[in-house]
C-alpha cells in the first residue's frame, strides 16, 4: 500500500512538472498571438494621426489664406480712404485756387471800373496842362532844335537793368503815354511807365501829329550809350529822354 501511494504522488508530481511548463509555453504563445492584434491596431491608428494631422495643416492653411485676404481687403480699403480724402483735398484746392482766380478778376474789373470812372474826371483836370505842357516842347526845326545824347555830353541818368529792359523796353514793347502817371518837372514833360519815370529833354518833331502822346504807339531804345523815345509812326527819329527811379 505504501509503494502505491508512493507511487501514485510521483506520477502527480510529475504530470504536475510537466503540465506547468506546457502552461506557461501557452501563456506565452497567447501572449505572442495577442501583440500582433495590438501591433496591427497601432498600425491602423497610425494613419488616422496622419490625416488628422494634413487636416489641422489644412485647416491653418485655410486660417492664413483667410487672414491675408482680410489683410488685403484692410489694405484696400485703406488705399481707397486715402485716395478718396486725397480727391477730396485736390477738390478742395480747386475750389479754393477758383474762388481765388474769381476774386481776383473781380479786384481787376473792380479797379478797371474805377479807372474807367476816374479817367473822365482826370482827363478833364489834366487835359490842359498836358496839352500846354506838351505843345511847349514841340520843335519849330527838329534838324537844328535836337541833340543827341553825345552832343549833350553823355547819358548820366538812371541804366534800366539789362534783363528787365529785354523784358519790357524795346521795339517789341509798346506803349501809350495817354492815361498813364503824368507831371512837369522843370517845364519838361514827365511820365511814369514800368515803375520808371521818363523825362524828355528834346523837343518833339514839328512833323508827328498834335496828339500823337495819346493816339501813337511809343518804345523806348538804348542807343549809343543813352535812351531815346521813339514813335511807331515815325521809327526814324528818337527822343532823348533821361530816366529816374
Amino acid at each position: 500500500m505504501r509503494v502505491i501511494r508512493i507511487t501514485g504522488t510521483a506520477i502527480l508530481s510529475l504530470l504536475l512538472g510537466i503540465a506547468g511548463p506546457a502552461y506557461a509555453q501557452h501563456e506565452q504563445q497567447g501572449e505572442k498571438q495577442d501583440h500582433p492584434q495590438q501591433q496591427s491596431k497601432h498600425e491602423e491608428a497610425k494613419p488616422e494621426r496622419q490625416h488628422a494631422q494634413q487636416q489641422k495643416q489644412s485647416e491653418q492653411k485655410q486660417q492664413q489664406h483667410a487672414q491675408q485676404q482680410r489683410q488685403d481687403q484692410n489694405n484696400r480699403q485703406q488705399h481707397a480712404q486715402q485716395q478718396q480724402r486725397q480727391d477730396q483735398n485736390n477738390r478742395q484746392q480747386q475750389a479754393q485756387q477758383q474762388r481765388q482766380s474769381d476774386q481776383r478778376q473781380q479786384q481787376a474789373q473792380h479797379a478797371r471800373q474805377q479807372r474807367g470812372n476816374e479817367q473822365p474826371r482826370r482827363t478833364q483836370e489834366q487835359q490842359r496842362v498836358q496839352r500846354s505842357a506838351w505843345q511847349q516842347h514841340r520843335s519849330q526845326r527838329w534838324d537844328s532844335d535836337h541833340r543827341t545824347w553825345q552832343q549833350r555830353g553823355g547819358y548820366h541818368g538812371y541804366r534800366i537793368p539789362d534783363d528787365r529792359f529785354r523784358g519790357y523796353f524795346g521795339p517789341d514793347h509798346g506803349f501809350r503815354i495817354y492815361g498813364l502817371p503824368f507831371m512837369v518837372v522843370g517845364g519838361y514833360p514827365r511820365f511814369q511807365y514800368s515803375g520808371y519815370w521818363f523825362s524828355l529833354v528834346d523837343p518833339w518833331p514839328e512833323y508827328w501829329g498834335n496828339d500823337w502822346y495819346d493816339n501813337d504807339d511809343v518804345y523806348v531804345m538804348y542807343v549809343d550809350n543813352g535812351y531815346y523815345l521813339y514813335n511807331r509812326r515815325y521809327p526814324r527819329t528818337g527822343i532823348a529822354i533821361s530816366i529816374s527811379m
